[in-house]
Formats: C-alpha cells, sequence, structure tokens
C-alpha cells in the first residue's frame, strides 16, 4: 500500500506502507544510530513525534520483548529507507511491522531518508503528516496546519502512581518525567532501594519517602511544559542530592535560574561527542533532545558547566556551586558502544554517600548537645534544646526502614526492567 509523509513546507515524500495504515501527524525529527531502534521506538522522550533513522537498514534484527525502553511505544511514526520483513536474529520474537500494527503506529519505507535529513538539517525541525489516503497535497497541508503540537507529553507517558523496586542499600526516589527503563535498571543493578513516583509529585509527597537521593529523569517536550516539574526541582535543591538526566537536567536548570532553547534540528543518535571539561576527556553518548540549557542564562545562577558538546558548544553538563546536585543532558544508562559516561551512576551514589555522613555528624551533635545541656559553650533550656532538636529533624529526616513508608508503592515495571 502506498504511503505519503508530506511536510510543513509542502515538501512531499512518497513510499509504502507498514504497520498501522491509520493517518497521523507530528514533529519529524532523524536518529543517526546504526542500531537500537526498538529502545528508540520505546523511549517516552519521542512522545508525539515521527522518526526517521538515517541508517538504510532497520528491521533487520527484529523486536524482543527484553529491549523496551518503557511499557509501549509513545512515537506517532516510523520513516525508513528499507524496511526488512524477515528478520534474523536469534533473540527475535516477532519483525518491526507486527510491533507497530500491534500500536496502531504507521510507518513508511521506501523514502529517501537522506534527502529527509538533508532538509530538516537545512530548514530545522519540521511538522509532518503520514498518510495513506487519496487527498491533495493541499488539503493535507490544511489538515496538518489545522493540528496543533501537544504540550502534554510528559502527563501522557509518566506513572499514574508510585511503584518501588525493593533493594537493600540507597534509596533513590526517580521522578518519571517519561524515564527509560535503562536508568532504573542501572540503579537496581547498584543495589539502590527505587521508588519511582509521577511528575506531579511535590518536593512533600517525595519526602514522605525519606530518599536518600532524587533523580530527575528523562522526557519528552519542552521543559517549560511542566512548570509545576521546575517548582518540585527547587524545592529540592539542597535539600536531598539530585541528579538530572535530559529533561531532569534541563528542569534543574530552569529550577536554578537558568533558561532553555530549542535547537535547530536536535541531538538524536548514539554517537554524539561530549567533552568532560573536569578531565578533558570525549565522551561518546547517546542522545535525544530537541532543547538546550542556554549558556548566557548561568551567568546569574549557581551553575557551573561540566560538560560540552563537542560539535555545536552547547550544554551537556551542569553542577550546583553549593548544593549536592548535577545534571547531563545525555544519556548515562544507553550504551551505543563505549559505557563512557555511565560512571555518572556511581558519582551520584557516592555523592549521596557522602551527603548522608555529613546529615548524621550533623544530627549527631544536635543530639549529644541535647545530652549535655550546651551547644557551642551556652546553657539551653529544656524548651529551647527541644526546638533546636525539632527543626534539626525537620531539616533532615532520618529514613525509616518501615512497610508503612512504603504503602503507597506499587511494583510496577517496564518488560525490559524484569
Amino acid at each position: 500500500m502506498k504511503a505519503r509523509l508530506i511536510l510543513e513546507d509542502g515538501t512531499l515524500f512518497t513510499g509504502t506502507s507498514f504497520g498501522s495504515d491509520r493517518q497521523t501527524a507530528g514533529e519529524v525529527v532523524f536518529n543517526t544510530g546504526i542500531t537500537g531502534y526498538q529502545e528508540v521506538l520505546s523511549d517516552p522522550s519521542y512522545c508525539g513525534q515521527i522518526v526517521t533513522m538515517t541508517q538504510p537498514l532497520i528491521g533487520n534484527y527484529g523486536i524482543n520483548h527484553e529491549d523496551f525502553e518503557a511499557t509501549r511505544p509513545w512515537i506517532h511514526g516510523f520513516v525508513v529507507r528499507r524496511y526488512e520483513t524477515a528478520p534474523s536474529n536469534w533473540r527475535a520474537e516477532y519483525d518491526l511491522g507486527t510491533m507497530l500494527k500491534e500500536y496502531d503506529i504507521p510507518g513508511v519505507s521506501d523514502i529517501d531518508t537522506r534527502m529527509l535529513t538533508r532538509c530538516l538539517r537545512n530548514h530545522g525541525t519540521l511538522r509532518g503528516l503520514i498518510t495513506t489516503g487519496n487527498a491533495s497535497v493541499e488539503e493535507l497541508l490544511e489538515q496538518l496546519r489545522a493540528t496543533s503540537s501537544p504540550h502534554d507529553q510528559v502527563s501522557r507517558v509518566s506513572t499514574p502512581r508510585s511503584y518501588r523496586i525493593p533493594g537493600t542499600k540507597q534509596r533513590i526516589v526517580v521522578i518519571d518525567y517519561g524515564s527509560k527503563a535503562g536508568i532504573i535498571r542501572e540503579l537496581g543493578q547498584r543495589g539502590c532501594d527505587v521508588v519511582v513516583v509521577p511528575h506531579t509529585a511535590s518536593a512533600a509527597d517525595i519526602g514522605r519517602f525519606n530518599p536518600d537521593g532524587v533523580l530527575l529523569s528523562n522526557g519528552p517536550g519542552d521543559p517549560k511544559d511542566v512548570p509545576e516539574a521546575v517548582e518540585t526541582v527547587r524545592g529540592l535543591i539542597g535539600q536531598t542530592p539530585l541528579f538530572g538526566i535530559c529533561l531532569g537536567h534541563q528542569l534543574f536548570a530552569l529550577a536554578s535560574g537558568a533558561d532553555t532553547v530549542k535547537l535547530k534540528f536536535g541531538h538524536r543518535g548514539a554517537n554524539h561527542p561530549v567533552k568532560d571539561l573536569s578531565t578533558n576527556r570525549c565522551l561518546i553518548t547517546s542522545q535525544n533532545h530537541s532543547y538546550s540549557v542556554l549558556e548566557d542564562s548561568l551567568a546569574q545562577t549557581d551553575l557551573i558547566v561540566t560538560h560540552i558538546n563537542n560539535n555545536d558548544g552547547s550544554v551537556e553538563g551542569l553542577k550546583h556551586g553549593s548544593a549536592p546536585a548535577f545534571s547531563v543532558q545525555f544519556h548515562p544508562e544507553a550504551a551505543p558502544g563505549p559505557t563512557d559516561s555511565n560512571l555518572l551512576f556511581d558519582q551520584f551514589l557516592d555523592m549521596v554517600d557522602t551527603f548522608k555522613a555529613k546529615r548524621a555528624s550533623y544530627v549527631s551533635s544536635i543530639a549529644k548537645a541535647k545530652a549535655a545541656g550546651f551547644e557551642n559553650g551556652s546553657l539551653h533550656t529544656p524548651e529551647r534544646l527541644r526546638t533546636a532538636a525539632g527543626a534539626a529533624a525537620n531539616r533532615h529526616p532520618q529514613r525509616k526502614e518501615t512497610e508503612q513508608a512504603a504503602s503507597p508503592v506499587e511494583k510496577r515495571l517496564a518488560p525490559s526492567a524484569y
């Protein structure tokens, strides 16, 4: 069956339909990864987008249940040069077209993806429409222009309620803005007691879990579309160690007083070079984002640039000047080849342990002062001691290993997390 992809500037591509045959619209983007198409399809950060792969042969190793990054794919359409109908791999359980049909996602093959990619690089990201119908180009353009761009992608992909993956070490709360399963898997492999909460969770909600640290996940869309998340992150800075990834990185910057800007065509692929300014090493990273932190906006904040993109000089990493918090624009849980940035999870947990040790020392000093009736050489009345101890406990809540603390948590995992 014939399928057409039309861009908002009037450029028309004609190919062959596979997957679903329904009509769909979305922002057209390209990914330069040679492999990893299943992870791309199931990455919640692509919610609302039509994805084209620059690698010409897609589908050759099929689809399996272990490599999903979410419980279902969220893309609006998939565009490839050649779609392989007979995959050859011992792990393959079914083919790409079957998966797209199952989730009602239209695909288009047999088009010039190199021309499409050049068009997006030259003119910037464009909205597009996929159809198998016979409407004229003028009618399709009218339909495309009448379709509004979504601004609720995070609410679509975030978990509706909290759930827990039990562990024996640090309790890490993951705020799910569209988290990939790989992030949770990396924490689980390090023994963390992981609690995943919805994107609507407030700082107070998160505090009830008594976390040792908080991870701000990746997610789709414009970070300014989730102002409530910015407020939550602002309330967490300085109160608990933070680690932001992708959208979480952008939200951390906004919460610290910086600004974000939309890139011309974004960064999507598995081979983006990033310079670590502390070591001058070049990391090969996996990326998927349309927005970037505006470097000029950092001057009036407490943020320090830690990583930059070697291709265009954009900000790829930040750390707070005084609070235990840092973030990166790329995906340290992904492994495009070298696992260059995977150690960032270890650095985060080291920061968590250091913060816990300092907090324990502070609370211990309050307790000793209460027992002796002295603090800084001054005698305190019992009432004043109770006030000081109460304030310290409120600022630094101790972790309670009770089922009551975890009672709202329901275990609900993506296929690749098992």
